[in-house]
């Protein structure tokens, strides 16, 4: 049997969204890359932009850890790759601490990772001492590392946040309130890494900080000694079939339509896929391919350049006509509508596959884990978008939440139409390979597979 892999690892954790756990993970990340020491991040939950940034900090690929979506085997398999290969392993928490089911701390319990609590300490003193003090002990069982304080306004301010704790040894520092750390944000979240000209120097500027700090300071043994996890290995699985084998999928890739999990591209690779990759706000053509796959991203921000690309959407037009399949999601089944209106009012005359319209609202439409249930495959995901779809088209399926109530009343929909298969559900591809495979066109024609 294999044996565990050690390695020390956090998880980086908050009250709530919008505390810098982000930019604290980031920043570790980058100050141990630095010094030439591997590091290897994750993300709890669904969240394609903070990877992003983990990505860039870290240089290695950024993978979900999700006891729901991808499941404990999956999570346990990462978790003992990365420590075979790593120095240090970084596992950024989602929301709060405690928020959802299954929630960053039901991760951190059930694989013995510490928690590291930043807390945004901008407008608060002694009770910086009672949030820390009710995150770590709110849960039995909870392994923990300490807390950071973010946004400090002085070395006073931070002293008088040290002298809150009930626990000096678990004070790991404090990160000055500096706008340069702060990473931007628009609707959907943090600005993609990608999308910045300075985003190493962001990431840098952050690392500097927190290197003047106890967390900050420590040396790789130090880390050992304190955070060292043994991560247990994996239950030894079959090969995924190569039901994908020799079929080309095209899969769009630019700043249109970014929201792609690296695990989605190795489950299509390990299903025996060969992948290329096209943008289609440049290209005018699609790739010699079987298949295509829009992923979510931002069209409402480039519908004016999608709009003018007729050739690619002739393109696809054509692809479809020969019945060759089409998985769109999110921001890709948008840009598949007639009508696209923005969130300044604009409406742009999309790509016309599908009838009807979608537009950019104020607030969220919909959030939340979701599955998709076709025969006895259930793929896993979630759903998050600020845009809502009006279209004649009735759904061939609906998603549901885990434990199979409603959301909004009715879960998200999933067409069909003729070769295309489009929603707002983000899927996470490992969770159900052979329906992913069939989504696909395996070995067939799509609709032919699909009403088997």
């Amino acid at each position: 049997m294999t044996a565990p892999s050690r390695c020390p690892a956090l998880l980086i954790a908050a009250p709530a969204s919008g505390q810098g756990k982000t930019t604290v993970t980031a920043a570790l990340a980058r100050l141990h890359a630095r010094q030439g020491r591997r590091v290897r991040v994750f993300k709890c939950g669904p969240d394609f932009l903070d990877p992003f940034w983990h990505t860039l900090a870290s240089g290695a690929p950024v993978h979900q850890l999700d006891l729901w979506m991808t499941g404990e085997a999956d999570c346990r398999a990462r978790l003992h790759q990365a420590a075979r290969e790593a120095d240090l392993i970084l596992v950024e928490g989602v929301m709060g601490l405690y928020d959802g089911q299954p929630s960053a701390a039901d991760l951190a319990r059930h694989f013995g990772l510490p928690v590291l609590a930043v807390i945004d300490a901008s407008a608060m003193a002694g009770t910086f001492g009672a949030l820390a003090h009710g995150l770590q002990h709110y849960q039995d069982g909870l392994p923990w590392a300490g807390v950071l304080a973010n946004r400090a306004g002085s070395a006073r301010h931070a002293g008088m946040l040290q002298r809150g704790l009930r626990e000096p040894e678990h004070w790991l520092g404090a990160l000055s309130r500096n706008p340069a750390l702060v990473l931007p944000e628009r609707h959907l979240g943090l600005v993609a890494a990608t999308e910045l000209h300075d985003a190493l120097q962001r990431l840098d500027a952050a690392a500097d900080a927190l290197a003047d700090t106890p967390l900050g300071r420590m040396t790789l043994d130090e880390l050992r000694l304190r955070w060292r996890v043994d991560f247990a290995p994996p239950a030894t699985n079959p090969p995924m079939p190569a039901l994908l084998q020799g079929r080309t999928v095209a899969v769009a890739r630019d700043a249109a339509f970014c929201f792609l999990y690296a695990a989605n591209l190795e489950c299509l690779q390990a299903l025996g896929a060969r992948l290329v990759f096209f943008s289609p706000l440049t290209d005018s053509v699609l790739p010699v391919c079987d298949a295509v796959w829009l992923p979510g991203g931002y069209p409402e921000l480039h519908a004016a350049r999608l709009a003018a690309n007729h050739g690619l959407r002739d393109s696809l037009r054509a692809h479809v006509a020969a019945g060759r399949p089409l998985w769109a999601e999110c921001g890709g089944m948008m840009a598949l509508f007639e009508r696209l209106t923005d969130g300044e009012g604009l409406t742009h005359a999309l790509w016309g596959l599908l009838p009807g319209s979608v537009t950019l609202q104020k607030r969220l439409a919909a959030l939340g884990p979701q599955a998709l249930q076709i025969d006895d495959a259930e793929l896993r995901g979630h759903t998050f978008h600020y845009s809502t779809c009006d279209t004649p088209l009735r759904p061939r399926w609906r998603t549901r939440p885990p434990g199979g109530g409603p959301v909004a009343g009715e879960g998200e929909a999933v067409y069909q139409q003729g070769s295309i298969v489009a929603s707002y559900f983000h899927a996470w591809f490992p969770s159900a390979p052979p329906l992913v495979a069939r989504l696909f066109g395996a070995g067939q024609q799509q609709s032919e597979a699909l009403a088997a």
